[in-house]
């Protein structure tokens, strides 16, 4: 068995009430997504569609419909950047939200 906790029946809600509570608000952060990718569509250029940020979005957006256990996960390393090399000098406001990494494609 793996190191961490099973924590597939670790929820105390039922599916039909985790739909009733928190419905809405996850509609409306898929919207918002939506929004985002439908301005990145229609902007003047397409000068970032490589861009490491929007392929990690990308990356994230598949993997929340793989169906597959621990996505959670999956998403926050995608959008995470752990290298810690330049952690000294970076002021607080430097993170990128994604790994900036050379050669990445979508």
């Amino acid at each position: 068995m793996d190191a961490r906790r099973d924590v597939r029946s670790s929820c105390p809600l039922s599916q039909r009430e985790l739909i009733d509570t928190y419905f809405m608000e996850h509609r409306n952060q898929v919207l918002a997504i939506a929004a985002f990718l439908d301005r990145m569509d229609r902007s003047r250029t397409k000068d970032a569609q490589d861009e490491f940020r929007f392929v990690a979005l990308q990356r994230a957006l598949r993997e929340l419909t793989s169906g597959e256990f621990g996505r959670t996960e999956r998403v926050q390393l995608l959008l995470s950047d752990l290298d810690t090399s330049l952690l000294e000098e970076r002021d607080q406001q430097g993170a990128y939200g994604a790994p900036k990494r050379q050669g990445v494609t979508p």
